[in-house]
C-alpha cells in the first residue's frame, strides 16, 4: 500500500526525529530520500544568463520523509550553504506540541528522480537533518512505500508528474 502526503496534521515540524537521525544513523519504521537541494535564486540567475550552471549552489542530503510534516526543514549550514535569504519567521509546531519561531528561507529548488518542487524551507535550530513534508511532496507526485521503506513517484504517473487544480 502506498501513501500519499497526510494534509490532516501537516502543520507539525518533526525535529525531534531530525535531531535523532542526524546523530544515531536511519531507525526503522522511519522512511529516507536522497534528494537535492538547489538554490533558487541561483537557478534564476542562470536561466537570465547571468551566472554559469557551474556556479548554481546544490546539496545533496539524505531527508527524513515525513507526511505528517507540513514543508521543507533544513538547518542553519544547508541554508548557509545554498546562500540562501531570510524571508521571515513562522511558528511552528515540534512533534512534541511544542510551539518555536523559526526563520524562513528561500527558495529552494528539490530534485527527487524525474521530479522537480520550489519552496520555502524553514530552518530548523543546530544540527538538525533535512526533513521533507507534505507540500513538496504532493508537488512532486511522490509517496511513501512503506513496505520498501522508500519515497517513490507515484507509479500511476510514472514519467510526470501530475497534480490536482481543482
Amino acid at each position: 500500500m502506498l501513501l500519499p502526503a497526510n494534509r490532516s496534521r501537516a502543520h507539525r515540524v518533526r525535529a525531534t526525529e531530525l535531531a535523532v537521525a542526524a546523530n544515531e544513523g536511519v531507525e526503522m519504521g522511519l522512511v529516507y530520500a536522497d534528494i537535492e537541494l538547489i538554490s533558487g535564486d541561483d537557478l534564476a540567475l542562470y536561466r537570465r544568463g547571468y551566472i554559469k550552471q557551474a556556479d548554481i549552489k546544490r546539496l545533496s542530503v539524505n531527508a527524513l520523509v515525513d507526511s505528517g510534516a507540513y514543508t521543507l526543514a533544513i538547518n542553519q549550514h544547508a541554508k548557509e550553504q545554498l546562500g540562501l535569504m531570510a524571508l521571515g519567521t513562522q511558528v511552528g509546531e515540534l512533534a512534541d506540541g511544542t510551539k518555536v519561531e523559526m526563520e524562513v528561507a528561500g527558495a529552494v529548488e528539490i530534485r527527487f528522480a524525474n521530479r522537480r518542487a520550489i519552496v520555502d524551507a524553514l530552518v530548523l535550530p543546530n544540527e538538525a537533518g533535512v526533513l521533507l513534508g507534505a507540500i513538496p511532496m504532493e508537488e512532486m507526485d511522490v509517496l511513501i512505500d512503506p513496505k520498501q521503506e522508500k519515497l517513490i513517484p507515484n507509479p500511476q504517473h510514472p514519467d510526470l508528474a501530475e497534480g490536482v487544480l481543482k
